[in-house]
């Protein structure tokens, strides 16, 4: 399936949709605590109902209403099926793991074909060194995971993905001896980490920082139920952003932002560098200049912010260079590769290098035929591409049920010349 999208401009206000990642975390530590928790502000995407449906299989007891999510965690995990299927969920299927290793039950978890290329090694070494049986497909799924682990000391890279750690730190405290984890190398996408520590917080559970980014030690305890609240995701937030700056006209977004971590509002500064003023009220809304600054751009802790600056370089005078991002090649798809290509068929000129891209504005522009690739980031971003440069096509509109199941409706609401 293919969208067409035309020159648009977008005026009135968008709501941004709710945290994808927090809406994982508050399922999982909520399933964890004995008792009944209430999630609000959830997103119900399908990454976010891999999470629901793999809680459930741990047996949990999870319905929702509206927006709002009723949980009734467990005391023990004891699994209810044999198997999880995470679907294309990358953070759903590496905390399942490390949850599946609480039971004395071997767990199979799977996923869709974007997921079985993603990589799993790091975890399930890890998990082994505490006593787990795993297996797995050449280190990718589908895989199997029998526990019960004790807990204890173990490692891990930090190099991969924040998700591995992540998962470890949710499982520590339902462990025996709790677990002391010591990351090596430098850990990418550091945030994400933050945010684990911070959601787990929330459900009372607390996590010793030995060595910031580098060693934790999670104790024995309970997780507590609790009343949650998922703020707006700045990740979606940085592709609105996005659009306001070349398409906007009178454009605003609605977001509650709340007070918890999130390393995507670093786009904000990002874009206050290229010379966009960022105004933060009731609503936000931007002003751009007629062109943008450029600039060299560290996206190693936040590597969901390079579609939509990527998509930026359409009206720079200067180039746009962005770094120590090569993690964002094992995401969904290999990100820098497919927007080195298919912005290139607009008329962008783009270097790409192992860790990122160097991007300068086209001479001129050029409708085209773009592939997402099935990837819902890639996917919003192109389409914000083509309502600035015009008579493009762009592939995989259902992607968007990942992370933003509303973006075309929601676009088109406000003036986006999309047609499915």
């Amino acid at each position: 399936m293919k969208c067409k999208v035309e020159k648009s401009k977008l005026s009135g206000t968008i709501s941004c949709p709710p945290n994808k990642s927090y809406t994982h975390r508050a399922v999982f530590l909520a399933s964890l605590a004995k008792g009944k928790s209430t999630i609000r502000n959830v997103l119900l995407s399908r990454d976010t109902l891999a999470t629901i449906n793999a809680c459930r299989v741990f047996g949990a007891k999870i319905t929702v209403d509206g927006s709002t999510a009723n949980v009734e965690g467990v005391d023990n995990v004891s699994p209810v099926s044999s198997e999880i299927d995470a679907s294309n969920s990358g953070t759903t299927i590496r905390i399942a793991s490390a949850i599946a290793s609480l039971a004395d039950k071997k767990i199979t978890l799977t996923g869709d074909s974007s997921l079985k290329k993603r990589p799993m090694q790091p975890l399930l070494d890890a998990l082994s060194k505490m006593g787990a049986k795993c297996t797995s497909d050449n280190g990718t799924a589908p895989l199997t995971i029998t526990g019960r682990i004790p807990g204890g000391n173990t490692s891990i890279s930090g190099s991969v993905s924040s998700q591995f750690i992540s998962a470890l730190l949710v499982a520590g405290p339902r462990t025996e001896k709790g677990i002391v984890l010591e990351i090596e190398g430098e850990l990418v996408s550091k945030p994400y980490l933050d945010a684990t520590i911070a959601t787990m917080k929330k459900f009372g559970a607390t996590v010793d920082v030995v060595m910031p980014y580098k060693k934790y030690n999670v104790p024995r305890q309970d997780y507590t139920p609790t009343d949650f609240t998922v703020p707006a995701d700045f990740s979606s937030m940085a592709l609105l952003l996005s659009a306001a700056v070349l398409v906007g006209d009178s454009m605003e977004i609605s977001a509650p932002i709340g007070d918890l971590p999130q390393g995507d509002k670093e786009m904000i500064a990002h874009l206050e560098k290229m010379g966009v003023k960022v105004s933060i009220g009731d609503t936000i809304k931007v002003s751009a200049p007629p062109k943008l600054a450029g600039g060299r751009f560290d996206l190693g802790n936040t590597p969901d912010l390079l579609p939509p600056l990527a998509i930026l370089a359409l009206r720079t005078a200067d180039p746009i260079e962005i770094y120590n991002v090569r993690h964002a090649r094992f995401k969904e798809t290999d990100r820098i590769a497919i927007l080195a290509k298919e912005l290139a068929k607009i008329g962008v000129r783009v270097t790409e290098k192992e860790d990122g891209l160097v991007l300068e504005a086209p001479l001129s522009t050029s409708g085209a035929d773009l592939d997402s690739s099935d990837d819902h980031r890639l996917f919003m971003a192109f389409c914000i591409a083509g309502m600035f440069v015009g008579n493009c096509t762009v592939t995989d509109p259902e992607s968007v049920d990942v992370s933003y199941p509303d973006f075309i409706s929601e676009m088109k609401r406000i003036g986006a010349k999309i047609s499915v």
